[in-house]
């Protein structure tokens, strides 16, 4: 099994401060970390989620390193510590999408000798960073493992032992592609709907006219436009496609409204309702 003592978190923000919460209070492990802002590590030293600052001078004490970064910025840091990096090191990235990262870090591992195996830690809340983290973030959410070629079975199982220690309910292991053909419809799409939704200029004044529809479907439109881009573009192909359809889907819904043609209205709209049926939700 992998000998794991010390674990390094770059960025403090909502999922890695959660991580170094969860770590720090559920495992034995010692927690370094390092953040932009220097205020918020100070923070985290105070409330016990990190014991030691990490430093380009302690970095290769790390036997594992958990990249809380945007894509493009956690294959830039690796690229250029990757020679600071404890030879046989575990790294893993948290990003929502998976293909991008998954490229581009294997060929720095292998030229460094450290391990990367992408991750995706399937929680979240409207509110970002590391003031609104928690260890309790994960309790009973899915961790995505989506190994690259030269990713071992041995790191996969110890992977998913390590997300229940953090209170995972659940793992999946898929590939890059698949994970982020998936995530396009479960997290991508509803983000870009709830964005256009809140973007009609009667959302300035829906209180009073609104219950839990509205709160159902605008919830996740308070997301950090720098991150959400960057995951759009990353992901363009399987997005998309998937708005494609929404827009196809939302225009047979239009035409038939405008048309008063109540038979294929309701038609359209049984659809739907089966297949929250058939799945039971």
């Amino acid at each position: 099994m992998l000998e794991i003592k010390n674990i390094a978190i770059i960025g403090l923000g909502l999922i890695g401060g959660s991580m170094a919460k969860a770590i720090a209070e559920r495992t034995g492990y010692h927690v370094m970390a390092r953040n932009r802002t220097r205020a918020t590590l100070l923070q985290a030293m105070a409330d016990g989620a990190v014991h030691e600052e990490l430093t380009d001078d302690n970095i290769g004490q790390a036997d594992m390193i958990i990249l809380g970064l945007y894509p493009e910025e956690a294959v830039d840091y690796m690229a250029s510590i990757g020679g600071r990096v404890k030879k046989g090191a575990l790294v893993i990235d948290v990003a929502g999408i998976k293909r991008y990262i998954c490229e581009k870090l294997p060929p720095i591992a292998a030229r460094h000798g450290f391990v990367f195996v992408g991750v995706h830690p399937m929680a979240g809340k409207e509110k970002g960073g590391y003031q609104n983290s928690e260890a309790a973030l994960f309790n009973g959410a899915s961790f995505i493992i989506t190994p690259t070629d030269d990713s071992s079975a041995m790191q996969v199982e110890w992977l998913k032992g390590f997300a229940a220690d953090l209170g995972f309910g659940m793992h999946v292991v898929c590939t890059p592609a698949e994970h982020d053909r998936m995530i396009a419809f479960t997290s991508q799409l509803p983000h870009v709907l709830a964005n256009a939704y809140v973007q009609s200029p009667q959302c300035l004044r829906h209180k009073g006219f609104s219950a839990g529809s509205y709160r159902d479907v605008s919830r996740v439109a308070r997301l950090n436009e720098h991150l959400w881009a960057e995951l759009f573009l990353q992901n363009a192909d399987a997005l998309t496609q998937e708005l494609d359809l929404l827009i196809k889907n939302i225009t047979e819904m239009t035409d038939a409204i405008k048309k008063n043609d109540r038979e294929t209205l309701e038609t359209i709209l049984g659809r739907g309702r089966m297949v929250k049926e058939e799945l039971g939700e």
